[in-house]
């Protein structure tokens, strides 16, 4: 049933043709349906002498009706009449006025009628157009909007736009670009001045994001920089934070000297805003010398999800960076507490400790207990000193600024009472914020697995391969650890992410605790 609608439909679209053909076309094709009318009639005449058959000479009619404009309707009317009249007036002697007159009623009749029916049909193939098109633009910005909502990368974005618009919808030349408006003033912007050529030195410049292009030769590619200025449309959105569309005869600028030849008519482009700021905009253009009314309408939408992708980035990257000056702010008063104690604190027990022993060393023998008591003093002063140094290397660990990272966890896995294995392969330093991290990721690990996992064993990987800096530590205990019962690891997991790595826990019930981190190990 559906197929043989669909048959129909094709049919009907073929007869009523929304589009005319060429008018030559169109007369050619009249002239001979006349001429094979006469012939037909004059066939059918031998056959039947007293019939007139003058409704073959409306099936000319009926056919250019349908394919060409009133004008050439008419005209053929009048030449079927007057083939009609002429085979009349070779086969009877009759009157012909009334024949022909209503012939003609019936010819213009069949015009009304089929250019009625051509109408509908143009009409009806408008909103199939306008349905179409909506409803490829609606797929287009779903799959754009998905990608954003997934918190794609925004090259990964750009690039979808300038798919979806290029292929999806047809645009042939559409770029997304970003502006560096650094130099640029819109408040003295001209238009009239640049459509002469603006002085583009004292603007500002835009990067091309994203672009496709129907032809090979003629695309911009990602990272090109051009400046701004000129009569064209990215100096325009620019300069006015609107849309823009430019004949792209009468524009100038570096934009046009770099699509030279590629036969480009109009130029239409949209803001992407930002935060209430001009961020870049989304550029098209088309061979034909006029857009369609919507197109910017379309360009808006896809540009407001563009919007959304860069801010949702940079709030991202800024959140990251907070994160990351919070973290190194603490670990630089960390540093700066445990120099305090290890300069001022510790240094004046050890001196106050001498001081007793030398006093000590004067008493008389006969003062028995006033010896032993400066002995006592002095050894709680030692175990103070101890214990200082045990909290200046919790607060901060000493051997990790002066030895690195792999000093460090060999000190971790020998104060550890659960024995460790260590492997590291690290050749270089690494930047502070990693070491830190790593570090006390390693010391919360092997505090956890004494406290909780009552393991045998624990073993330490720390290992950087191909730019990463790859951190396993893994027991044998009892698994089922929770970062939410407040075991650190929360913690643990924000300082690892301001350094920009990850960290993973695998802890299955009765199978052990894996804790694994992954950080770009830049170099100190």
């Amino acid at each position: 049933m559906t197929t043989s609608v669909a048959r129909k439909e094709r049919l009907v679209t073929l007869v009523l043709r929304p589009s005319s053909p060429p008018v030559a076309c169109g007369i050619a094709l009249a002239a001979a349906l006349v001429l094979i009318e006469i012939v037909v009639v004059l066939m059918l005449k031998r056959i039947a002498p007293e019939n007139a058959f003058g409704a073959v000479f409306l099936f000319g009619v009926l056919v250019v009706s349908a394919g060409w404009g009133f004008r050439l309707s008419i005209a053929t009317s009048i030449a079927s009449a007057a083939a009609y009249a002429y085979i009349h007036v070779i086969e009877s002697s009759e009157s012909l006025v009334p024949a022909v007159v209503v012939f003609l009623a019936l010819a213009l009749l069949t015009n009304m009628l089929v250019g009625q029916s051509r109408l509908r049909a143009v009409e009806s193939a408008r909103q199939n157009r306008r349905a179409t098109a909506l409803a490829r633009q609606q797929a287009s910005l779903r799959r754009v909007a998905t990608l954003v909502a997934s918190r794609a990368e925004p090259d990964e974005v750009y690039a979808a736009v300038t798919d979806e618009l290029a292929g999806g919808l047809g645009i042939e030349h559409v770029s997304v670009v970003q502006f560096d408006l650094v130099h640029f003033d819109p408040v003295h912007f001209d238009p009239v001045q640049a459509r002469s050529g603006l002085d583009s030195s004292t603007l500002g410049t835009y990067v091309v994001l994203a672009g496709r292009d129907t032809t090979e030769g003629h695309r911009l590619t990602p990272g090109e920089r051009l400046t701004l200025g000129g009569h064209n449309v990215c100096t325009a959105v620019a300069a006015t934070g609107r849309p823009a569309t430019i004949d792209f005869a009468t524009a100038t600028g570096d934009i046009v000297d770099r699509l030279d030849g590629r036969g480009i008519a109009v130029g239409l482009g949209v803001p992407i805003n930002v935060d209430g700021r001009i961020w870049g905009a989304i550029v098209v253009g088309s061979t034909e010398s006029s857009v369609e009314p919507d197109l910017q309408d379309r360009l808006t939408d896809f540009a407001d999800l563009l919007a959304t992708a860069v801010y949702n980035s940079e709030t991202r990257e800024e959140l990251t960076r907070s994160r990351a000056r919070v973290v190194a702010a603490a670990d630089q008063a960390r540093r700066s507490i445990e120099r305090d104690l290890h300069d001022g604190a510790q240094q004046r027990i050890v001196s106050l400790g001498m001081e007793l022993r030398t006093a000590q060393a004067v008493v008389p023998e006969d003062l028995r207990e006033l010896r032993q008591s400066l002995d006592r003093s002095v050894d709680t002063l030692a175990q103070i000193h101890t214990d200082l140094r045990e909290l200046s290397r919790g607060i901060h660990p000493a051997i990790l600024s002066r030895g690195g990272l792999a000093p460090a966890l060999k000190t971790l896995a020998r104060r550890s009472p659960v024995p460790v294995s260590l492997t590291t392969d690290i050749p270089v330093r690494l930047d502070d914020s990693i070491e830190v991290a790593a570090y006390y990721v390693v010391a919360e690990s092997l505090t956890n697995t004494a406290k909780y996992a009552d393991a045998s064993h624990i073993r330490v990987t720390a290992v950087v391969t191909d730019g990463d800096l790859t951190l396993t530590v893994s027991d044998d205990g009892r698994g089922g650890a929770d970062p939410a019962l407040g075991s650190g690891l929360i913690g643990l997991q924000d300082r690892v992410a301001a350094a920009g790595g990850t960290l993973a826990l695998n802890s299955p019930a009765g199978e052990g605790t894996s804790v694994t981190v992954t950080i770009a190990a830049s170099t100190g």
